[in-house]
């Protein structure tokens, strides 16, 4: 049975989240966090030392279920275009199934908080599109020039995995 420490500091994390998500970062202030948690404002402060703390301690833990996601299934193609369109698919899966952790993690993204890399993953597991990437590159698999803003752009084109919008006849795999 979980002490109540830690029922406050998950009670915190939700809170946190759901008005990071509803407000942005700099629009939900810590009294407002912990009025919605059920917590004193200090209760806040003995979890998190600021507010940016809590963010980063949000963002590990969204990127933990997200990562944990990927890493958990097993991929089931052997081939390289295989395991991309499976991650693809996972991806937008995710994104689909849990749409406040995306925003969160699209509004991290996106602020000055992701300046600095507080990722608890360890670095070879932090981003696997990437990795992927770098195998289809080394393999000749991949056009050397393929980067993750071009799989952010992938679509499925003419049932080949295409860049689109703005060149859907150019593809990533060589």
């Amino acid at each position: 049975m979980p002490g109540k420490g830690i029922e406050k500091r998950a009670a915190v994390l939700e809170a946190a989240l759901d008005l990071f998500v509803e407000r942005g970062f700099h629009g939900a202030p810590t009294s407002l966090i912990a009025q919605q948690a059920g917590v004193g404002v200090g209760t806040i402060y003995r979890y998190f030392p600021s507010k940016e703390e809590l963010v980063h301690s949000i963002y590990n833990e969204v990127h933990l279920r997200f990562h944990k996601r990927f890493s958990e299934r097993p991929q089931e193609g052997s081939s390289l275009k295989d395991r991309l369109t499976i991650l693809l698919e996972l991806l937008l899966a995710a994104f689909i199934n849990s749409p406040r952790d995306f925003r969160f993690l699209e509004q991290y993204h996106y602020s000055p908080f992701a300046d600095t890399d507080r990722s608890e993953l360890p670095a070879e597991e932090q981003n696997i599109l990437n990795k992927l990437l770098a195998e289809g590159k080394d393999a000749g698999a991949l056009v050397e020039n393929a980067t993750i803003s071009m799989v952010g752009n992938v679509d499925v084109y003419r049932g080949e995995l295409q860049v689109v919008p703005s060149k859907p006849s150019i593809s990533i795999f060589n």
